[in-house]
């Protein structure tokens, strides 16, 4: 365990919280115009270091935030996943965002999967949701794997609130139900 929270691991991947090291692969992830075409879209490099430390903060101050996800077997990071809950949000939401090199290799499910595991277990939440725009393909097919089904839509709160998105999810439950 980190000084912010828990280090989980799955068959292939780490997930822990972020630690300074990471920030060059992130400000690279929050450059990539494809990969944040549905994530708010590219972050200049102070915008992303503020991100990031918007990230590391919320372990520190919710004692939950995104994880930095690693490949085991490279070192390399790869992505950010986990459970967030900003003011104003729809719910408590475990969302995903992958360098492309990571894309259709089965880790988004994989690391979702457990940070859900974790959010239900050691948090306590009773729904988790996903917060997808309707034309992101690739993350509605996650949350399909999942198990997750549309909810409902919401508008997310400013500064990012351009059009509203299908609001994915599933009880705790059923989570659990699924698990099994």
């Amino acid at each position: 365990m980190s000084v912010l929270g828990p280090t989980l691991t799955t068959a292939r991947l780490i997930l822990r919280p972020p630690e300074a090291r990471d920030f060059d692969p992130w400000a690279a992830l929050m450059a990539d115009e494809t990969a944040m075409k549905f994530l708010g879209g590219v972050q200049p490099r102070p915008t992303a270091w503020r991100s990031f430390l918007t990230a590391a903060g919320a372990w520190a101050i919710q004692g939950f935030g995104m994880f930095s996800v690693v490949e085991q077997t490279s070192g390399r990071w790869i992505g950010r996943i986990g459970p967030i809950h900003p003011e104003a949000w729809p719910g408590t939401e475990v969302g995903w965002g992958l360098t492309r090199d990571a894309w259709g290799r089965g880790y988004a499910v994989e690391a979702a999967s457990a940070a859900m595991d974790w959010a239900i277990d050691h948090l306590a939440w009773s729904e988790i949701i996903h917060c997808i725009d309707p034309a992101n393909l690739a993350s509605r097919k996650v949350a399909e794997s999942l198990g997750s089904r549309i909810l409902r839509t919401a508008t997310l709160p400013p500064p990012i609130e351009h059009g509203d998105v299908d609001v994915w999810g599933q009880t705790a439950d059923a989570w659990r139900a699924r698990r099994r």
